[in-house]
């Protein structure tokens, strides 16, 4: 069956909750008339129990594991020519390539896609060839072991990608580039049918912190006393294969929508066409909440919503409750987020808890139902070090609760008013630098204590919300473009 939209996902929807996963259950209800197939690019290993209930117009679901491929049939001695004739297209799109050396690749594996598997394209002889090529080409000066596990990891998944089955549909829409962004391209390549890509965070940006937080991947010694310039070392190529799987899904895409204009110039250096660029912001429903009224709560109560995971800067949010505390001994600190994703890192966040005294202050609900907390609260906090557009300033806004939060993604033009607002509404929250736990709790304490600046920021985020961030607007926006791509020839 050929749907009318494959939506493209990576590592979120059905089996994954947040911004993200939310947008897309959303998306999909909010066209009835149209239907979905669902391809779900996962992580090996990762749990496949679905979060969401699928609405009955997703006709079809596929997902698949990255950096897993069938093992395949022998090598056979037309491969060799094939993985020689692999090497210059393959090198070029992890090094900065785009659309065209994906078509490259594509063209090369073709012929032989048919029993084509891990045994010969990643286990065999001329694979080990192909694989020292490369790194004698491209980072000799690296540690071939770093370069050995990256160039598996990397060419693995890019190789999912380019063999799984391709769903029949008349538009692919992917909701980020990497990996599921490849899978775009390759539909363009192959089908020739309209791409549309909505980047919500900036996918190479949200990479390049997580490598350069990675204490797997090795960072080479400072070279000391030394003028010597040295080559790319393996970070590098994480960086630069990332930033290529999202020129290949730029240059597919015949629409370029992301949540906030702050994006475009991201978008823009990692070479997306400046005249596909659009920006369709993030909605909510002002009915969404409909019959909740506020409570005031016995303590003072502010709420981190968000998964517990090192980019959310939990650790942050922990350290400002204790300066809050001491200000306002009652306070109440709710992590309202599922735990399980990062238990490493949740297990610190709990030990850190408990070396600060702060067992009565802070609470790890773990996933809730939003409806039976927001009521309840004072002030919504986020200290991301990375997000898009984040719904719980809309879904706070919605009572006009503000908001305390970072100066990432959109949060400075949802809290603060875009340039061209007019007339301008005022602040509805506090924006801060990132991971500045003094100036989070600053903020906090202000809104808690300043009845005045509370009632005025939590009047100028509602208003805002009904005039920009209406969702039915922007259902319809989408639904337009679905028109005019589905019946593209």
């Amino acid at each position: 069956m050929t749907a009318d939209v494959c939506l493209i996902l990576e590592g979120t929807y059905p089996y994954v909750t947040g911004g993200v996963s939310s947008w897309t259950h959303d998306m999909i209800r909010a066209h009835p008339e149209l239907t979905f197939h669902l391809m779900t690019f996962m992580a090996p290993g990762a749990d496949l129990q679905p979060r969401y209930t699928v609405p009955e117009n997703v006709t079809g679901q596929s997902t698949v594991f990255l950096q897993q491929i069938p093992q395949g049939g022998r090598f056979q001695k037309q491969h060799m020519a094939m993985l020689e004739a692999l090497e210059d297209p393959l090198t070029a799109l992890m090094t900065g390539g785009g659309v065209d050396d994906l078509r490259a690749v594509l063209n090369v594996l073709g012929p032989h896609r048919e029993g084509l598997g891990e045994s010969v394209l990643l286990n065999s002889p001329a694979a080990w060839d192909l694989l020292v090529r490369m790194y004698e080409r491209c980072q000799p000066d690296s540690s071939f072991l770093e370069y050995f596990w990256g160039w598996r990891a990397l060419v693995g998944g890019l190789y999912s990608v380019l063999m799984c089955e391709m769903p029949a549909a008349r538009v692919y829409h992917t909701v980020c580039t990497g990996y599921a962004g490849l899978f775009a391209a390759r539909a363009r390549i192959e089908t020739g049918r309209p791409v549309l890509l909505t980047e919500h965070g900036i996918y190479t940006n949200e990479r390049r912190i997580e490598i350069a937080m990675a204490d797997w991947l090795e960072e080479r010694p400072a070279a000391e006393m030394s003028i010597e310039r040295r080559g790319p070392d393996i970070r590098d190529l994480w960086v630069a294969t990332f930033r290529a799987d999202s020129r290949a899904c730029y240059e597919a895409s015949a629409k370029i929508i992301t949540l906030y204009e702050g994006n475009q110039f991201l978008q823009v250096a990692d070479g997306a066409p400046r005249d596909r660029l659009m920006v369709i912001p993030n909605g909510i429903d002002p009915n969404h909440f409909a019959g909740i009224e506020r409570v005031k709560s016995a303590r003072p109560t502010m709420a981190l919503i968000g998964r517990v995971v090192p980019i959310k800067d939990i650790k942050c949010y922990i350290r400002a409750a204790a300066i809050v505390r001491e200000l306002l001994p009652d306070i109440h600190a709710l992590i309202m987020g599922p735990t399980d994703e990062d238990q490493t890192y949740y297990a610190e966040c709990a030990e850190m808890v408990r070396y600060l005294g702060l067992e009565n202050t802070i609470e790890f609900t773990g996933r809730v139902n939003l409806k039976d907390y927001m009521g309840k609260l004072d002030v919504v906090v986020l200290t991301s070090i990375s997000e898009a557009q984040p719904l719980v300033i809309l879904e706070a806004g919605v009572f006009g609760i503000p908001t305390v939060a970072t100066d990432v993604g959109a949060c400075r033009e949802m809290l603060l008013g875009a340039s061209t607002e007019d007339p301008p509404l005022g602040p509805g929250g506090v924006v801060t630098p990132l991971s500045n736990p003094s100036a989070t709790a600053a903020g906090i304490v202000r809104l808690l204590t300043d009845p005045g600046f509370y009632a005025a920021c939590g009047e100028a985020v509602k208003k805002r919300l009904e005039r920009y961030y209406n969702k039915a607007d922007l259902d319809r926006a989408y639904g337009e473009i679905y028109a005019h791509y589905r019946e593209a020839a």
